[in-house]
């Protein structure tokens, strides 16, 4: 079947916003021309993409399907394009990095200055979003390189993981519960204190609960925080014990804010990964970001 790259190329910008008007607006073209385009490409795959009603335009079950694998040719070709670019010394184009706010506050930052001072004239462009979705956003080709915690059950099609960095969770607690400092206590002695805790859906609180389930207890969290920061206060001002990374609270215990517990069971350790797909040329600026971290 041969069908123009154009119809395709219009369809793309349609379906990623769903919008005949943006789409007219991005590829320079009048809204009829858009529509004429999509008529078109409709007519020759015997099917219909999009439906139109007066306040919002969706994809048919037909759409969606092509749309999947418009979106990944589209985003080869644009790596390709940038790619020819930034051969030219890495004078200019960019690199996008999916990280957790926390990673890349407690984590990249020292790499995004490094990367900065050597390659001025490329952009580091950060998408923040919980690992989870960090991985999808690299499925879609919306990033180059994502930096995540490794799941305790990785399922990675057409992607590659490298560790980078060890990490080690600790519980943590402040002065409100100083009669812990210099005691050992085990897991179940934790069920009688409030426990902060990040929410359901991130690779730490998934780590989290297998830890607890590996260890038969059971532990209802009394406050529940999409944020690291967040945790860190709440433990700080007295509002309960946190599980945390111990990477990133050495500031707060240097100046004896917070203090780790001492558990009687032990934590095991577990890693930050560079996650990159095997189907996409991986651009050259992302390939000096990846080597600053190894």
């Amino acid at each position: 079947m041969d069908i123009n790259f154009e119809l395709y190329k219009v369809f793309y910008y349609v379906a990623k916003d769903l919008s005949f008007s943006t789409a007219s607006s991005q590829l320079h073209i009048s809204q009829s021309a858009v529509s004429q385009s999509i008529k078109s490409l409709e007519e020759r795959l015997n099917c219909k993409l999009f439906i139109r009603n007066p306040k919002q335009v969706t994809l048919t079950q037909e759409g969606s399907v092509l749309f999947k694998h418009i979106e990944q040719a589209f985003h080869v070709i644009k790596s390709g394009e940038r790619n020819l670019n930034e051969i030219k010394g890495l004078r200019q184009g960019e690199v996008r990095i999916g990280a957790s706010d926390t990673i890349c506050k407690y984590y990249l930052l020292p790499y995004f200055k490094q990367f900065n001072e050597l390659y001025p004239q490329i952009k580091i462009h950060v998408t923040n979003r919980t690992s989870p979705m960090c991985i999808q956003l690299l499925k879609k080709g919306m990033v180059d390189v994502s930096i995540i915690n490794i799941p305790q059950k990785p399922v990675y099609q057409n992607m590659t993981v490298k560790k980078t960095k060890p990490l080690q969770d600790v519980f943590i607690a402040g002065h409100n519960f100083k009669e812990l400092k210099r005691r050992e206590i085990s897991l179940k002695d934790l069920v009688h204190y409030p426990l902060l805790m990040l929410e359901k859906n991130s690779v730490t609180r998934d780590f989290f609960d297998a830890f607890l389930q590996q260890n038969n207890i059971e532990i209802t969290p009394e406050i529940e925080l999409g944020s690291v920061d967040l945790l860190i206060e709440m433990t700080k001002i007295g509002l309960g014990i946190s599980f945390i990374m111990e990477e990133f609270i050495q500031n707060q215990l240097t100046c004896e804010e917070i203090f780790i517990i001492n558990l009687k069971e032990k934590i095991p350790q577990r890693y930050l990964g560079i996650i990159t797909r095997d189907d996409i040329p991986l651009p050259v600026a992302a390939q000096k970001f990846i080597e600053l971290l190894q």
